[in-house]
């Protein structure tokens, strides 16, 4: 099975609230997911991450603090999303590449159909002592 490895940013704005695109194409259209995509060779996972929200958002980002990596299989390949909080630099976020998106309190975050990987995360960020020693977490994030 295809293997593909990816970075997800997991936004927060100043208000608490998190970012969630809905995917416009491919099999997973309509999905729900955190913004990113594939890494580049000879590119660092937060590279990847400036660059993907960059093209996908036109959006200045910081990467704050890795959170998990999830290692998901899907139908046709195995994912491997490496996940971190961000903030917005520069900019307001446009859909060129997502058919929607929305701001999310924590509260809100099962209000969206997310994709199976990025559920994960969710479930994560909902309980920020299952989050991975090394990553981050919500109560000093």
């Amino acid at each position: 099975m295809k293997t593909i490895e990816v970075v997800a940013a997991v936004i927060r704005d100043a208000k608490g609230r998190y970012y969630a695109t809905q995917r416009g194409y491919g099999d997973m259209k309509d999905g729900w997911e955190f913004p990113g995509g594939k890494i580049e060779p000879e590119e660092t996972p937060e590279e990847a991450l400036r660059r993907e929200i960059r093209e996908e958002l036109q959006l200045e980002i910081e990467v704050d603090k890795y959170i998990t990596t999830v290692e998901w299989d899907y139908p046709k390949f195995h994912l491997t999303m490496h996940c971190y909080f961000c903030h917005i630099l520069t900019g307001q976020p446009v859909l060129l590449e997502h058919e929607a998106a929305r701001w999310l309190y924590p509260d809100q975050l099962d209000e969206v159909d997310w994709l199976p990987a990025d559920q994960v995360v969710v479930r994560e960020m909902k309980d920020p002592l299952s989050i991975s020693p090394l990553g981050g977490d919500l109560q000093t994030y």
